[in-house]
C-alpha cells in the first residue's frame, strides 16, 4: 500500500531503493506519528471536516496503536511503504473508509516534519537527563578529591599545580555549557510544522494554532515554505549540540586513557571495568574510553554529513532529506550509550593521592614561589628571574602547596555555582509543558 498509488505499479528495485531503510528507521517515529494523527484529526472536527463520532472512533483506535507502538511491537508490513501508510492501513482496516480520513489537509512532507520533531523533543529530554546525571557524578568526584594535587600541562608539558577537584569540575562545567547548545537547539525543534501539508499550505481552512496547542509546541512554523525547508536544518543544528556533548566526552576519554596508563599513573580503573590481551597477561586496557573517545569523534561528524547532503538543495522537498534519518535517529541512542558508560566509568574509578611525591613534579610549583615573592613586595620580573635562575643552578625548592582562593581555583571550585547553573537552563527546557499536552491527547 502507497498513499500516493493510483493506477501504474512501481518498478520492484525502484520500491527497495527509494523506501531504503524508512521501514526500520520510521517504527522509532511510531509513537509520535500517532500523536501528530491525534492532534490533526481533533483539529479537522472542529473545523467540520471530520464528524464527532469519527473523531471518537479514530481517537479510540489510535490510542491503541500508540500503546502498540510503546510496547515496541510496532510493525511495517512487508509492502507498506513508512510508518504514515502503516498507521492508516491499521485505521482502515478497522474502521473503513474513516481512516483514509486522516489524511485531509495533510502530506507526508508535514507528517515526517511533526514525527521528527516530536521524535527529536522526546530525545533531547532523555539526553538532558543523560547529561545531568553525569554532571553530578563528576560533581560529586571532583568534591571528593578535591584536595588531591595533580600536575596541570601546557604543550603536554609539566606546568602548573591543579587538582582532582578541577579535572572532575572542569568536564561538569563544559557539559553545563553542552547544556545551553542543546536548549537552543530545542527552542528550534519545539515549533510546530503541522498544517504546511507538502510546504505550500492547504486550500482546508486548518487550525494550525489548535495543533501546535494541542503537541505542547511553543509556537508554529509560521511559513509554510519555511516549515519544509527546516527539514535538515533542525536535524543539523541539534546535531550540533549532540557533537558538543560528544566532544567533551571525547576530551575526557582521551585524558582518562592516558592517565591510566603507567607512565601516568594518576587514576586506576577497577578491574571488572577493563579488558585484556590474548597475548600478554599483565594488560588491564581502557577500552570504555578507547571506544568512547572514537564514537564521540564519530558523532562530532555528523553535523558535516548533514550539511553535505542539505547544502545544495533549493526550497521545496527533495528526497535527498530522508537519508538524514540513517544517522540522524541512532544518534542519540550513540550519545545516551556514551554518557551513562562513562558515567559508570568515572563515579568507580581511584585516584592516585600521591603523584605529587614523585620529585619530577617539583617545577610545577615555580610560579607559587614566583607568586610568593611578589607578595613579599618583590617585582614580578624579578621574581620570574630569580626563580629560574634558583631552577637553572638545581637549588629550586618548594613544600609542595599551594593557597588558591580565587573563583573557579584549587581552592575554590565554585561547584555549588555550576550546579547552579545547569539546573537554571534545565528549568528552561519546560519540559512538562510538552509532557501535559502529549497525555492531554492520550487521555
Amino acid at each position: 500500500m502507497k498513499l500516493w498509488e493510483k493506477s501504474v505499479q512501481v518498478n520492484k528495485d525502484v520500491e527497495t531503493y527509494t523506501v531504503g531503510r524508512d521501514r526500520e528507521l520510521d517504527v522509532y517515529l511510531a509513537p509520535f506519528d500517532v500523536l501528530g494523527s491525534m492532534a490533526h484529526i481533533t483539529m479537522l472536527e472542529s473545523v467540520g471536516l471530520l464528524q464527532q463520532e469519527e473523531l471518537r472512533l479514530l481517537s479510540k483506535e489510535l490510542k491503541q496503536i500508540y500503546e502498540i507502538a510503546v510496547d515496541g511491537k510496532f510493525v511495517i508490513e512487508d509492502g507498506i511503504e513508512d510508518v504514515h501508510s502503516q498507521v492508516e492501513l491499521m485505521l482502515t482496516r478497522k474502521l473503513g473508509d474513516v481512516g483514509k480520513k486522516i489524511h485531509s489537509g495533510r502530506s507526508r512532507n508535514d507528517q515526517v516534519l511533526v514525527d521528527l520533531k516530536l521524535f527529536t523533543r522526546h530525545q533531547i529530554h532523555i539526553l538532558v537527563d543523560s547529561v545531568s546525571r553525569l554532571i553530578d557524578i563528576l560533581i560529586d568526584q571532583s568534591e571528593k578529591y578535591k584536595d588531591v594535587l595533580m600536575p596541570g600541562y601546557t604543550h603536554l608539558q609539566i606546568a602548573m599545580p591543579s587538582s582532582f577537584g578541577l579535572w572532575f569540575g572542569a568536564y561538569a562545567e563544559s557539559l553545563v555549557d553542552d547544556l545551553q547548545v542543546l536548549l537552543a537547539a530545542y527552542k528550534v525543534c519545539n515549533r510546530n510544522p503541522l498544517g504546511s501539508a507538502a510546504g505550500y499550505g492547504s486550500s482546508f481552512p486548518l487550525n494550525r494554532q489548535m495543533t501546535t496547542d494541542l503537541l505542547g509546541f511553543d509556537s508554529m512554523d509560521y511559513n509554510v515554505v519555511y516549515a519544509q525547508m527546516g527539514r535538515g536544518k533542525m536535524e543539523r543544528i541539534v546535531s550540533f549540540a549532540i557533537a558538543s556533548i560528544a566532544g567533551t566526552l571525547s576530551k575526557l576519554s582521551y585524558d582518562a586513557c592516558l592517565y591510566n596508563s603507567q607512565n601516568f599513573g594518576f587514576i586506576k580503573l577497577p578491574d571488572e571495568y577493563t579488558t585484556g590481551s590474548s597475548i600478554m597477561p599483565h594488560k588491564k586496557n581502557p577500552d570504555v574510553f578507547e571506544l568512547t573517545r572514537a564514537k564521540c569523534n564519530k558523532l562530532q561528524a555528523l553535523p558535516n554529513d548533514i550539511t553535505l547532503i542539505i547544502n545544495n538543495l533549493p526550497s521545496g522537498y527533495f528526497r535527498d532529506l530522508q537519508i538524514i534519518k540513517e544517522q540522524f535517529i541512532p544518534s542519540f541512542e550513540e550519545v545516551n550509550d556514551c554518557l551513562n558508560m562513562v558515567g559508570h566509568m568515572v563515579s568507580e574509578l581511584e585516584v592516585n593521592r600521591n603523584i605529587l611525591d614523585d620529585p619530577k613534579y617539583l617545577l610545577i610549583f615555580s610560579v607559587e614561589e614566583v607568586n610568593r615573592l611578589v607578595l613579599e613586595g618583590m617585582p614580578f620580573r624579578d621574581a620570574y628571574k630569580h626563580v629560574g635562575l634558583e631552577i637553572e643552578k638545581g637549588n629550586f625548592a618548594h613544600d609542595k602547596t599551594v593557597a588558591h582562593t580565587h573563583e573557579g581555583s584549587i581552592g575554590n571550585l565554585c561547584n555549588d555555582r555550576i550546579n547552579i547553573l545547569k539546573q537554571q537552563i534545565i528549568d528552561q527546557f519546560d519540559f512538562a509543558k510538552a509532557e501535559k499536552a502529549e497525555k492531554a491527547l492520550l487521555a
